[in-house]
């Protein structure tokens, strides 16, 4: 059974809530031990979460809260309140994996913020810190579970990408860059570890969590349920998983997205930009594009236009 998880390990970021909850709880029903990660912020990623309390007189937190769920359901789970910005925290994270469960199979990117507004209305402090936390973490939670992987000759990671960022938000520059970045770090990675039995794809969800509560008209939010994306995810960590695909989910609809190229007009080593105006409908052709496993791919169309054309 391709989508059994039983004694496989699943580490998930940002899980404490909304989408990576929904993860989370999937994964647990499955079989698998499930790490639940979650520092607690703020949806700006300033403060914590309700203080840090999952409600007022109690200690525990939403990663907490989480794990306990999956326990009381029978299945397996700790909580790790790292910072996905920090190596540090990081490295503790995996380091506290094996040492409760003594393997990673699974890593979701899932963690993430959001700071809002208009480029040139936004401090650069706001454009670092999401490129921090959703970039930059999801590259340190990937360095950190990579050797192990290696080891056992087999990993599943999913990065989590966005509309945003494969086709523009207005008001989320900050957001959009952060996303399309991780599709670069999925198409490099999904080369380098394949080798190593190591899968590396990426998802696009559309959910109503505490993300997006105040963007999305509520008769939408009803729709947009979290546990409607998890299965995509699944599919994704699943034992005949594909690798560098990008899946994008939501309110039960599931989609293939795909980075396409026309084929092109070579229009000669000694072109001009009025060629290309002239030529434009041609070579913007989109219905034989195709999209290119590799960059090295794109070089070689060029140079195989130019000789063929030459001669």
């Amino acid at each position: 059974m391709p989508y059994d998880f039983t004694d496989q390990v699943a580490l998930i970021t940002g899980s404490g809530g909304g989408l990576g909850r929904a993860h989370a709880l999937a994964f647990a029903r499955r079989g698998a031990a499930v790490v639940i990660n979650d520092l607690g912020g703020a949806r700006d990623g300033g403060g914590s979460r309700d203080g840090g309390l999952l409600e007022e007189g109690t200690a525990q937190t939403a990663a907490e809260k989480v794990v306990q769920e999956i326990i009381d359901r029978g299945g397996k789970a700790i909580s790790n309140g790292g910072n996905v910005t920090s190596e540090t925290d990081m490295q503790a994270m995996v380091d506290q994996t094996l040492s409760a469960f003594g393997r990673v199979d699974i890593l979701v990117n899932n963690a993430g913020i959001l700071r809002d507004k208009t480029f040139t209305k936004m401090e650069l402090a706001d454009f670092e810190m999401v490129m921090n936390v959703h970039l930059m973490g999801s590259v340190l939670a990937t360095r950190a579970v990579i050797p192990a992987m290696q080891a056992q000759e087999f990993g599943r990671i999913v990065m989590t990408t966005s509309s945003s960022g494969l086709y523009g938000n207005f008001g989320q520059s900050n957001y959009g860059a952060a996303k399309l970045g991780i599709l670069g770090l999925t198409n490099t990675l999904k080369l380098e570890l394949f080798k190593f039995g190591i899968r590396v794809n990426a998802l696009a969800p559309v959910a109503a969590t505490r993300m997006t509560d105040d963007i999305i008209p509520p008769q939408m939010l009803a729709l947009l349920t979290p546990e409607s994306v998890s299965p995509a995810v699944l599919y994704l960590c699943g034992k005949d998983a594909p690798t560098g695909e990008i899946i994008t989910a939501g309110a039960g609809t599931f989609a293939r997205a795909k980075i396409m190229e026309s084929e092109g007009l070579f229009l000669g080593l000694d072109a001009t930009p009025e060629m290309i105006a002239e030529h434009w409908e041609k070579l913007s052709d989109m219905t034989t594009a195709k999209t290119y496993r590799q960059g090295s791919d794109q070089s070689q169309k060029f140079i195989t236009n130019a000789f063929e054309n030459m001669v």
